[in-house]
């Protein structure tokens, strides 16, 4: 194992020339999708709870499809499966993004946790208290104001333990990139393997930095907890 990672250290865990290392790319895919698709999510959950059908059904037949499907499948269809439309190889743009595996797999990876996050945020603004936003209402908070100040406050603290739960799972998400040809953590351990002939030393590195990852994230989440759930911390 020594070996192997003095060899492969800066392929794994740092830079390798101008190419990120696997660690980078995985830390990249993890933080763009999650960014990205919380905005999205933050959007898509106020329409969701909408008494509007023609703005609330797309948006729960988006959410629908990609939590009713594999990652894997969607990632399959985004990098292989659209480039075959002729629409997609005659446009420019759309040519360019979908040749690269990188795009295809932030895509994917932003819509499917774009889904996810939708339904938590979306439970959690209707698990509001009646009471609070008539509260709030009667000391004169209205339109932006009430939702900016009580409504989305209050659901981000009830949504927090379970989006905690998808970043994990988001993380995890990302090693199925190196089915895009993208060299995360998986794919950089995967050719060692292919270099060494040692598959638990390869891939049982690839599993010490991803727990490594989640460990931080988990610690990280438990501090937001204990800061904004302080009921819940102190049991």
């Amino acid at each position: 194992m020594t070996a192997i990672l003095q060899q492969y250290w800066q392929s794994l865990l740092w830079t390798n020339g101008y190419q990120l290392s696997g660690l980078a790319m995985t830390l990249w895919l993890l933080v763009f999708s999650m960014v990205v698709g919380g905005i999205l999510a933050l959007f898509l959950s106020i329409g969701r709870i909408s008494s509007r059908r023609w703005l609330s059904l797309p948006i729960a037949l988006f959410t629908f499809v990609f939590r009713g499907t594999p990652l894997y499948v969607q990632l399959l269809i985004i990098y292989t499966g659209l480039y075959t439309l002729q629409v997609v190889r005659d446009h420019q743009l759309l040519n360019e993004f979908f040749r690269s595996g990188l795009h295809c797999t932030l895509l994917a990876l932003t819509l499917n946790t774009a889904a996810y996050t939708t339904e938590i945020l979306a439970g959690a603004i209707r698990a509001v208290p009646a009471g609070e936003i008539e509260a709030a209402q009667a000391y004169g908070f209205r339109g932006l104001t009430l939702w900016r100040s009580i409504i989305l406050p209050s659901a981000f603290r009830t949504a927090l333990p379970a989006y905690s739960n998808e970043v994990i799972l988001l993380l995890h998400s990302t090693s199925l990139a190196f089915t895009a040809t993208v060299p995360d953590i998986l794919k950089v351990s995967r050719d060692i393997n292919a270099d060494t002939y040692q598959p638990f030393t390869a891939f049982g590195i690839a599993a010490v930095v991803y727990l490594f990852i989640s460990c931080v994230l988990i610690m990280a989440f438990r501090q937001l907890e204990k800061r904004w759930l302080p009921h819940i911390s102190s049991r």
